[in-house]
């Protein structure tokens, strides 16, 4: 059995292929495919698999363009952080949907419907595309942060960025003030829009008005200066490029 993951994050991506290696020993897994534009090259040059496990939101876009470009006759089952709304409507057109993190017993469970042969009703792609614009994901408007014995709120338009440091996770305002926050990066990036939020590496999660100066490093990553940041060496990987400048004109 061929089974082909799709997956913008390498370590949920891992944990993916050694769950269902677990399940299934004999099976085929392939990997290291996590943007639309390297699985639309991936289904173009290879067989297509028996099972394809997708991830929703790619490194380069949303895995929907994937079905634009290429025929998909393997069966699907998505791999996703969306809210339980958006899910129903992905598994109108899948075999089932895994809400991150995988939980090993719903893995085994979605792998039999697909040994059994059972499928859910086709719906078109541009009816799920309307349920999901139907049921769009809501992010936080404002955090709670603590000043000695005073909590207070701060509005999303002022956070200039997120960041971590000494294992704790910090918000900084425009005007340079930092609160320790209850979050960490990964759930962060779930928490924000992302059409204002961009996670620029391990440790910065910045906004658009934050962006002071872009500068190319190296050639193959770019270096950020943040306003009001005295950390000089924000550096965006080679794989985040495209997708930063997409966010950063949009």
């Amino acid at each position: 059995m061929r089974i082909l993951i799709i997956e913008d994050e390498k370590p949920a991506a891992r944990r993916l292929a050694q769950l269902i290696t677990e399940k299934l020993p004999e099976a085929e897994i392939y990997g290291n495919i996590d943007t639309v534009t390297s699985a639309v090259e991936w289904l173009n040059k290879n067989p297509h698999p028996d099972l394809v496990f997708l991830d929703i939101q790619l490194a380069d876009g949303i895995s929907f363009e994937i079905f634009e470009k290429v025929k998909v006759t393997a069966p699907i089952i998505f791999c996703t952080a969306y809210d339980q709304y958006a899910i129903k409507a992905f598994k109108l057109n899948s075999i089932d949907y895994l809400l991150k993190p995988v939980d090993p017993d719903e893995l085994a469970q979605a792998l039999n419907k697909f040994q059994s042969g059972r499928k859910a009703p086709a719906v078109s792609l541009d009816e799920i595309r309307n349920l999901i614009h139907n049921t769009q994901k809501t992010f936080k408007n404002r955090f709670l942060v603590k000043t000695g014995e005073r909590i207070q709120t701060v509005d999303v338009q002022e956070i200039a960025f997120f960041f971590s440091e000494d294992k704790a996770t910090l918000l900084q305002t425009r005007q340079g003030k930092k609160f320790i926050i209850d979050y960490t990066l990964d759930e962060l990036e779930n928490m924000v829009s992302p059409d204002s939020f961009f996670r620029l590496n391990r440790k910065y999660i910045s906004s658009v008005a934050a962006i002071k100066d872009v500068f190319t490093y190296s050639g193959s990553r770019l270096k950020i200066h943040l306003e009001n940041c005295t950390d000089n060496d924000i550096l965006i990987s080679r794989e985040k490029m495209g997708p930063f400048k997409s966010w950063l004109g949009q």
